[in-house]
């Protein structure tokens, strides 16, 4: 089919905003294919996206009452090398797949939360929207409007960072990671800063996020002495900047086995979030290739 691939990377990054899993949403594009094959859409990028939003908008209920029952802190999965912003506004696709604004879309209603991915991340019309949810156009302004307001409460607007203060957080990570000096670290930390960790009940991770730098200092210092040894990969996750944490497995013979990935949320030159998965059920998307 022309454009398949194309067609494909789009569905995904419609699902994964909706969804916040990469299973799942692999598995919403999949169906949606299924579906596929009995019609004969004159647009098969407009149908498809119609039905995978329709799907995720039925699996969004039953997703959330898996998370009330989540071990610890959920959070999406980390896509490491992972960059969609070629397929539409690059702003807009860059600051919807952040980690702050999808905890956000999960305090939403299902319909408001495909009403704001689908007209403020992608640019759907509300004329489109509503076939989407079942709503009039003017219902589902209304959705996306809330949701925008949400969003924006919970998730302020990231501003851009430049190379320079990238570079300060890598070289504060590295040396922190080589010899526990957390000095330049410690200095790079907002007084909002949040620690987040997914272990999903299999993993030792912080059932609760850490809030404020004297207690975030305290946890990252306690996992460099837990993963003494372990390697921090600079990555970008999600078009963000990101760490993988890597080690060998002697036993096995096994290099550069993933134990984890870190997000790094960066305002102003200061860090303001760091996001730890190391849930081994949602590593290993690395969506670089």
């Amino acid at each position: 089919m022309d454009g398949w691939p194309e067609d494909r990377r789009y569905l995904f990054a419609v699902a994964y905003r909706l969804l916040g899993s990469a299973a799942d949403a692999e598995d919403a594009v999949q169906e949606a294919y299924v579906r596929l094959q009995k019609a004969a859409p004159d647009n098969p990028r407009a149908w498809l996206t119609t039905v995978v939003s329709r799907i995720c908008l039925d699996m969004l209920g039953s997703a959330r009452a898996r998370r009330e029952n989540y071990v610890g802190t959920w959070l999406p999965d980390p896509l490491v090398g992972y960059d969609d912003t070629d397929l539409g506004d690059a702003v807009a696709l860059r600051d919807s797949v952040r980690t702050a604004v999808l905890l956000v879309l999960e305090t939403l209603s299902p319909a408001e939360r495909v009403a704001f991915v689908l007209h403020d991340a992608f640019g759907m019309d509300f004329e489109r929207l509503a076939a989407v949810v079942g709503r009039t156009p003017e219902a589902c302004r209304q959705l996306a409007s809330r949701a925008r307001r949400r969003v924006r409460a919970g998730a302020p607007a990231r501003t851009s960072v430049s190379r320079a203060e990238h570079q300060r957080v890598l070289d504060a990570f590295a040396a922190a990671s080589v010899d526990g000096d957390l000095s330049e670290l410690v200095g790079l930390l907002d007084p909002r800063v949040v620690f987040r960790s997914d272990g999903g009940g299999t993993v030792p991770a912080a059932r609760v996020p850490v809030h404020g730098p004297a207690r975030v200092q305290a946890l990252v210092s306690g996992l460099l002495r837990r993963y003494a040894g372990v390697r921090l990969l600079p990555v970008p996750v999600a078009g963000g900047l990101g760490f993988r944490l890597s080690s060998d497995d002697a036993e096995l013979g096994v290099l550069g086995v993933e134990l984890g990935v870190l997000g790094v949320e960066l305002a102003e030159g200061r860090i303001v979030e760091l996001n730890l998965v190391v849930n081994p059920a949602k590593l290993g998307t690395d969506r670089s290739l």
